[in-house]
């Protein structure tokens, strides 16, 4: 079986520090395995990715994914795979094209990310969507409520359909020593570090964490790692607001592990989201994940962190308040969260993409 995963391109994103970690793993289990890039340009995945050599990395461009040719670019590797797993918009147009280019008999995957997206606002997109999806195989959701919102939208109530939940590589995390416990001494000269790890986009709404800041009572830092067209936006917001002594933008990062482990509280404030990584390696790290209460962040938080009123930056405050307020309460946070982070494994994960591969064969 041979099986190539196609994605736009290995920048810093949730489904790409996913694919990032599950190639060497299905590696390991036995699976011949490639990536193709849309856009090949270095960054520091794919940097890392090389380094290890554990597959054959195919870069079509360097261009702009969104450049219609590409489907001409990719009808060779579609005729050699038995397997193509794809990731994001608009690798899951360009890969359906190239097949049907190409009168291939490959079967297609997809992963969906997120429970909604810009194009399911625009209806002509509708039209289209329904008949890219209906050329896979099988379309896998990273949650039920992914699952659902999809559904709903192209309109469809068949079986190819199925849920299989992203997962983190929990070993990673399990040597993690958090760094919160002599922050509860009273000692005034001690700061809390907060951190948020997301792209500067719309989606991930930073806007709502940094309006927060002024109102947490406590010394903190806020450590930022991303990057994205509305960095400098955030940056000159920081500054309006007077926190910039107080916010660090760290940029594009590979060390994310050795950042949680210098934080004592994790924040998503997105607009929403599919099933967030960094919000699972955050309760996996064994920090407490405050998170705004909207689809996609909602059931991966409930009943082990603690949600917000989207949008809200005075209740969000109010909610890290209370946790650097209370100790036992922290502690109680931490616990659930790293207890909820195991039930998403990456060998979980990539067990089923396994499994559904050879029942698609």
């Amino acid at each position: 079986m041979k099986v190539l995963i196609a994605i736009n391109s290995l920048d810093t994103g949730g489904a790409e520090k996913l694919v990032l970690d599950a190639l060497p793993k299905f590696v390991e289990k036995g699976i011949d395995i490639s990536l193709l890039l849309l856009n090949g340009e270095n960054t520091s995945f794919l940097t890392s990715l090389e380094r290890d050599e554990c597959c054959a990395i195919h870069k079509v461009s360097t261009g702009s994914v969104y450049n219609p040719f590409l489907i001409f670019r990719l009808i060779p590797y579609v005729r050699k795979y038995d397997i193509i797993h794809v990731h994001l918009f608009p690798a899951l147009y360009w890969v359906v094209f190239a097949k049907l280019c190409s009168f291939s008999s490959t079967k297609l995957v997809f992963t969906e990310h997120n429970t909604t997206n810009r194009r399911r606002n625009l209806f002509i997109f509708k039209w289209i969507d329904r008949f890219v999806y209906s050329r896979y195989a099988k379309i896998i959701t990273v949650s039920t409520e992914v699952k659902l919102f999809l559904k709903e939208y192209l309109q469809v109530k068949n079986k190819k359909f199925t849920t299989i939940t992203n997962g983190v590589n929990l070993e990673h995390f399990n040597t993690i020593e958090t760094a919160h416990s002599k922050l509860f001494e009273n000692d005034s000269d001690e700061v809390w570090t907060i951190v948020q790890v997301a792209a500067f986009t719309r989606q991930k709404d930073q806007e709502t964490l940094l309006k927060s800041i002024p109102y947490v009572i406590f010394p903190v830092q806020l450590l930022l790692v991303g990057k994205g067209p509305l960095r400098l936006k955030l940056e000159n917001l920081a500054q309006s607001l007077e926190i910039e002594d107080k916010v660090t933008f760290l940029g594009e990062r590979i060390d994310i592990q050795q950042i949680l482990k210098t934080a004592h509280v994790a924040v998503l404030s997105s607009h929403y989201e599919g099933l967030s990584l960094s919000g699972v390696e955050a309760m996996a790290a064994g920090i407490p994940l405050v998170a705004a209460n909207v689809s996609g962040l909602k059931t991966l938080v409930h009943g082990a962190g603690i949600l917000f009123e989207h949008r809200n930056e005075i209740d969000l405050a109010n909610k890290i308040n209370l946790l650097l307020s209370d100790e036992k309460h922290y502690l109680e946070t931490t616990t659930l969260c790293i207890k909820r982070a195991q039930k998403y494994s990456l060998d979980t994960m990539v067990d089923s993409h396994i499994k559904l591969y050879n029942e698609l064969l």
